[in-house]
């Protein structure tokens, strides 16, 4: 059986700080459900460079594959946490 993990508070807030500093963003401009690109007009690049950042914060690998799944926080916290288990 695989083995849950569970992103912390302190791990979620960090994740919120490298989305919110890679896209030039405020953290109260970021909610978990708002999308990256239609909300905040963040381009593919700004994905690429959040997903290079968690790989190096975290010391996991994330497939790019992923990033149709990161649009929002909650989904962005939602990879980590799947390849945090891995």
């Amino acid at each position: 059986m695989p083995s849950t993990v569970v992103i912390t508070a302190e791990q979620r807030v960090q994740i919120k700080e490298i989305v919110c500093d890679i896209l030039e963003l405020e953290a109260d401009e970021v909610t978990d459900t708002s999308r990256f690109k239609e909300d905040h007009n963040a381009d593919s690049l700004g994905a690429i460079e959040i997903l290079s950042s968690l790989e190096r914060t975290f010391g996991i690998e994330i497939d790019q594959a992923e990033l149709i799944r990161m649009v929002s926080l909650d989904g962005v916290v939602d990879v980590v946490q799947e390849s945090l288990a891995k």
